[in-house]
């Protein structure tokens, strides 16, 4: 039953976007996504509960580090 997860690893621009934790002062909602280099635009990606949600996102996307904003 293994073969049935299969294990992706996504990708996003490098070079334009950079990997960051959007957290809320209000209500501590967390979502993971990138924002952009150029223009400082938030896409968010995915609400993150807990620290499995983040740890599921950074591999997903072969993160090592993420900055958080608030």
């Amino acid at each position: 039953m293994a073969f049935l997860f299969k294990k992706e690893v996504l990708t996003y621009d490098k070079n334009n976007k950079k990997p960051v934790l959007k957290c809320s002062i209000c209500n501590g909602e967390q979502v993971a996504g990138f924002k952009d280099l150029s223009t400082g635009k938030f896409e968010d990606i995915m609400l993150i509960k807990n620290d499995n949600d983040l740890k599921r996102f950074m591999k997903i996307y072969n993160i090592d580090y993420i900055d958080k904003i608030y």
